[in-house]
């Protein structure tokens, strides 16, 4: 699919876009080990190095959103995978957003947008609620998008039961359902940062 800054229904133009991007929505299990290797890559130099094993592993087995320029190279990535959340007596299938980053030297040109964009349609189509966890400088680019903070509790059900995470900032969300947070928000236990 190729998007020009005319027909982008993601966002306003930004100065200095490039004018052409190819983007492509894939499952992990049909990229191969150069786009995987790109995307590892990339994240990598978007996140300065603190870009950790756990982390790529968290952006696996789902469904990525890839920015190529004309010439090929990976501009932008994210990935949307599948998690549980129990809240209010129900277990909701959540679109979880991971590994957003934009290449540095192409941040503020709307890639970002491109790629979110991409995601919230997979979230859309196949999940009751999007949810994210937003570094302070990444937090913008979601909630200028109607992303909302969560503002109950939140902590996961993991191999000791339910335990909630005072400390843990509170992910953003993104649908139409509306979870009362009267009732924390328990998202299934993982390895390494369990948002």
């Amino acid at each position: 699919m190729v998007q020009t800054n005319e027909d982008r229904p993601d966002g306003p133009r930004y100065a200095g876009e490039v004018s052409e991007n190819i983007l492509r929505t894939c499952h992990t299990s049909g990229l191969a080990a150069t786009d995987l290797r790109a995307a590892r890559a990339l994240l990598d130099e978007a996140f300065d190095g603190d870009f950790s094993d756990q982390d790529w592993d968290h952006g696996l087995g789902g469904v990525h959103a890839l920015v190529h320029d004309a010439a090929g190279a990976l501009l932008a990535h994210g990935s949307v995978v599948q998690r549980r959340v129990l809240h209010n007596g129900r277990s909701l299938r959540v679109g979880y957003v991971e590994a957003v980053a934009v290449r540095p030297d192409r941040r503020r040109r709307g890639l970002g947008g491109l790629v979110m964009g991409a995601l919230e349609r997979v979230i859309d189509g196949a999940y009751e609620l999007g949810a994210l966890s937003a570094s302070d400088e990444g937090a913008g680019l979601y909630l200028a998008r109607g992303w909302r903070e969560w503002q109950g509790e939140v902590g996961t059900l993991g191999p000791a039961g339910a335990v909630l995470m005072p400390e843990e900032d509170p992910p953003l969300l993104w649908g139409s359902v509306d979870p009362d947070p009267a009732h924390p928000f328990l998202i299934d236990w993982r390895d390494g940062d369990v948002f």
